[in-house]
This record gives structure tokens, C-alpha cells and sequence, in this order.
């Protein structure tokens, strides 16, 4: 028996290789400011960095608790779908994807429908959790968005769609880009009821979901710096054969540009999406006509309106002559 390698190495390894027990996620590195934060005060601040107020991803099942009174909501079973249609595989099979996606969530996919009531009216809201493959959208999601829709109308309530996507998703092929039309058709539906449909941006935004359900809201809300668009960057670039201006997808920017009513801060969320759901929903009820429309709401919201400068003078252009030859009438 060596006693040096057996008995004193294994003393003199455990001495040094010690290390304090602490929780991996005890502190969390600001992407903003780079500042440390106790993860007890970042999640008692909405995940909102109390250094620079740069707004971090949101996990879901807090973002539902912050929205519903009380935390309270109650969820709904979605409909089956089949799993793996096109037997895809790249480095994986989807199948695992899927497996990996559902263990490291506990959710079945990227979607998640539940109903409640929102200082104190019923709502529906359907939010996504990117934590699931990028929430990007397959047939499971197509149907989220088609049941949280056919909910709404039951119970005549407003439908709040809450996207956090990468887009479609590619394992799914065509039948993902399926659910563009399949989730317009279903908000069409919803606005034929009469029922308001809002848009709570978050980040990121992009994708096969910008392009159907997520910009056919009656109102856009969006959180501060979220990033909301179609392609990325560098392909729109090369597409355009131009350079686009710095932040040109930030929310802040589609702000300016009359894509999105509001950028409202995380902490005002709740009680300015209770006010737009109070506003149009007690007048819907009173037979009043509701202006689903950006002036109409920053007036209720007490929103300042922007310094207008002076009208420009508006010239016509002058009418140039006919530069071909009109015949000329000889009289008798």
C-alpha cells in the first residue's frame, strides 16, 4: 500500500480543488451594463436590471404571474399534434430536439394559453417561452394561437398574444409556414366578434411570427430595446445593397417609424394593458364605437403628444406642355 498516493495525494487534492458551495445562478451579469446583480433582486425587479433598467428575457411562468392578479391564472390543455410529420433530422433528430426542449422547460412546446382575470377584467393570453427551441413556431403553436383565439370568443374577452420568437421552425418545413395563414385566419375571426386584439412585443421578435399574427394587433405595445423584425441584419443588407441606420429594429425605432403605439416599461405593463382593456372593453359594452387607434389610446393614456412644427406649404408642380403635335382643324 502506498500510503503517499492512496491517503496523503487524495487529502492534499481535496484542500486545494475545494471550493465554497455557492448556487450557480446566485449572480447574473447585466447584458447592458455589465453590472453583477443578486438574482433575488433582479427577479423582484421583473428581471429589469436596477443598474442601466435594460430589460433581460423574461421566463414565461413569470411573465404570467407579473399580468394576472394575484398570479392567478388558470392554463388550458392545447391540442395534440403529430410529432416529428417529416421524420426530419440534421445533426439530431427532431424527436431528441423535442425530447431536450420539454426536459430542460417541463413544457410540451413553445406556447403557453392561459386565462384570468387582468385588474379585474377576464382576459386571454397567449405568451411564448423562448426557452423551447427559440419559441419558434410549428403546428403545436399554430394551434395555441387558433385555441387561445376560439377561448377569447367563448368567454368575450380580449385576446393579449405575448411573441418571443425566432420564427418558423425549420424541422417542420412548409407546415410551419402553414400556421401564418392558419393564425391570421384565427385573429380575423376573433376581430369579427368585435373583441380587441393587443400585441405585447417582446424581445426577440422575428421571423415567420412578425410576419403574420404578431403585427395584425389592434395595438402594439413592445418592451424598451426589444428587437422586432423580419430577417436578420446582415441579409437585409445584402438583399437591399445598402447600410441601415443603427438600432433600425430596436422597438424604439419602430416607435418613431408608426409600427408600434407604445414602448412601455416592464414595471407599467400590468396597469397600462389593464387600462386599454378596461377603456375598450366598458365602452364595447355601452354601445359606444372604440377608435382602436394610436391617437385615440395616448389620450386616454395621458401620452404627450409630439411637438409638431410647421405645416410645410404645399406647391403643385406646374402641368408640362404636350410635347407631341396636336392636329389642327382646317375650317371649310
Amino acid at each position: 500500500m502506498n500510503w503517499l498516493t492512496n491517503f496523503v495525494r487524495p487529502r492534499i487534492k481535496a484542500l486545494v480543488a475545494s471550493k465554497p458551495d455557492i448556487p450557480d445562478d446566485m449572480w447574473h451579469k447585466c447584458g447592458g451594463c455589465g453590472q453583477m446583480i443578486f438574482y433575488r433582486d433582479l427577479k423582484a425587479n421583473w428581471h429589469v436590471c436596477t443598474h442601466c433598467n435594460h430589460h433581460m428575457r423574461l421566463p414565461v411562468n413569470d411573465r404570467l404571474e407579473m399580468l394576472f392578479d394575484d398570479g392567478a391564472y388558470n392554463r388550458i390543455e392545447l391540442p395534440k399534434v403529430q410529432q416529428d410529420p417529416l421524420k426530419f433530422r440534421d445533426r439530431k433528430r427532431y424527436t431528441d430536439r423535442l425530447k431536450e426542449a420539454r426536459h430542460l422547460t417541463d413544457e410540451q412546446d413553445a406556447i403557453i394559453v392561459a386565462h384570468g382575470k387582468l385588474t379585474g377584467e377576464n382576459v386571454v393570453v397567449a405568451a411564448f417561452n423562448f426557452d423551447f427551441m427559440a419559441g419558434s413556431m410549428g403546428t403545436a403553436v399554430g394551434e395555441g394561437i387558433v385555441a387561445a383565439a376560439h377561448l377569447a370568443v367563448v368567454q368575450n374577452a380580449p385576446l393579449i398574444v405575448i411573441p418571443a420568437s425566432g420564427g418558423a421552425r425549420m424541422q417542420e418545413s412548409i407546415l410551419s409556414l402553414m400556421q401564418m395563414p392558419r393564425t391570421t385566419i384565427a385573429i380575423q375571426e376573433l376581430k369579427e366578434a368585435g373583441l380587441p386584439y393587443i400585441v405585447l412585443l417582446s424581445d426577440p421578435t422575428t421571423g415567420g411570427v412578425t410576419a403574420s399574427f404578431a403585427m395584425l394587433g389592434d395595438i402594439h405595445l413592445a418592451e424598451p430595446g426589444c428587437m422586432i423584425g423580419f430577417a436578420g441584419r446582415r441579409v437585409i443588407e445584402q438583399t437591399v445593397r445598402e447600410v441601415l441606420p443603427e438600432g433600425f429594429q430596436t422597438a424604439e425605432y419602430l416607435l418613431d417609424h408608426g409600427m408600434v403605439d407604445m414602448v412601455v416599461p416592464r414595471g407599467e405593463l400590468k396597469q397600462t394593458l389593464g387600462t386599454l382593456v378596461d377603456l375598450i372593453m366598458n365602452k364595447k359594452a355601452s354601445g359606444e364605437v372604440v377608435p382602436l387607434n394610436k391617437e385615440a389610446v395616448a389620450e386616454q393614456l395621458d401620452i404627450p403628444e409630439p411637438e409638431q412644427g410647421e405645416e410645410e406649404e404645399v406647391v403643385t408642380p406646374p402641368i408640362p406642355d404636350d410635347p407631341k403635335p396636336r392636329p389642327v382643324k382646317k375650317e371649310d
